[in-house]
């Protein structure tokens, strides 16, 4: 039996929705400088995570939160090693023992299709790096913060993309201060854009502004990065609230706003009535996150949501960042 345990993934924003193909100005304003899609900033944390054990069986099964889109990743990831690899495969039977929601935005699909991916490969004794996993489980088209954090955890800066069939590449990693804490706001009948309705949605961003696109940048280098490496908490926390509202805003007129619900917008605003800068949304949401400088205030703040907006233990919850990749346990 193998198990594997893969973290979460937060997604702070995009830097550039450009058109494929397009071309940046460059300082006399022609169009010159060849663009890159996408690129993004995220932090890998702790929880919710996804666990999940597999073992070989007489036929493929699943069972647990997620267990059918967990078979589904299985079969896929199955038949493409079977086009490319001569072998024996035997089906599995998968247990899901803990999953975070989907289309939370906390990146649970392509963390269970990489952690399904890891732990056939593992049982088939195939070695695969996890670009090659993230390929056959289909994960990775748009942005690969999850792909990259899924190998190495902490906080992630990737680069965009040129070619649409490839993985954007990873151009920074770094631990996250180990004292720092992660509130979550996890709000139960709320859900963000995902499959066809993101699809539609991503095609109706293309030419977004540069200076957008420059601002995030200046965000990321100046701001977020430096901050992290000096363990600067409150510097650290108004870059990031910025670079997410900014990222919000290029879709706003698909989301309605900067955030995708009246009630992100509210937790987001009480959050920072509390003192605390750094809240956003991650992704299309609707998880709000909140970085807090110490359990303590992690703490604090978490029992004040939930009095204020009548929430539970699972709706709000305290987690720390994930500064390794996966993990894969034989049992």
């Amino acid at each position: 039996m193998i198990r594997v345990r893969a973290p979460s993934r937060l997604h702070f924003g995009l830097l550039s929705v450009t058109a494929p193909g397009a071309l940046w100005p460059d300082r006399l304003s022609q169009p010159t400088v060849p663009s890159r899609q996408f690129g993004g900033v995220g932090l890998m944390v702790e929880s919710p995570g996804i666990h999940l054990s597999m073992r070989t069986a007489p036929a493929w099964s699943a069972e647990g939160p997620l267990a059918e889109r967990a078979l589904a990743f299985a079969r896929h990831f199955a038949e493409q090693i079977q086009a490319e690899r001569e072998g024996n495969f035997p089906p599995q039977h998968i247990l899901i023992e803990q999953a975070a929601p989907e289309h939370a935005g906390l990146g649970t699909g392509t963390q269970l299709g990489l952690a399904v991916g890891r732990a056939l490969a593992e049982a088939w004794g195939v070695r695969l790096d996890v670009p090659t996993l993230a390929r056959l489980v289909g994960r990775g088209r748009r942005s690969a913060l999850g792909v990259h954090g899924f190998e190495h955890g902490g906080f992630l800066v990737e680069a965009g993309k040129r070619d649409p069939e490839a993985l954007a590449p990873l151009v920074l990693q770094m631990p996250f201060p180990e004292s720092w804490r992660i509130v979550l706001v996890i709000p139960s009948g709320l859900q963000g854009v995902s499959g066809k309705s993101e699809a539609e949605a991503f095609a109706h961003l293309s030419g977004a502004g540069n200076l957008q696109t420059d601002a995030l940048c200046r965000l990321t280098l100046l701001g977020l990065v430096p901050a992290l490496i000096e363990a600067d908490w409150r510097a650290f926390s108004e870059a990031l609230y910025d670079f997410n509202a900014r990222a919000g805003e290029a879709f706003a007129r698909v989301q309605g706003g900067v955030y995708s619900h009246a009630f992100v917008a509210e937790v987001v605003a009480f959050v920072r009535g509390q003192g605390i800068a750094g809240v956003g949304q991650s992704s299309w949401g609707p998880t709000v996150f909140a970085v807090t400088s110490d359990e303590r205030q992690a703490l604090a703040l978490a029992v004040r949501l939930r009095e204020c907006f009548g929430l539970n233990e699972q709706q709000v919850l305290i987690t720390r960042a994930c500064n390794r990749g996966a993990q894969l346990e034989p049992i």
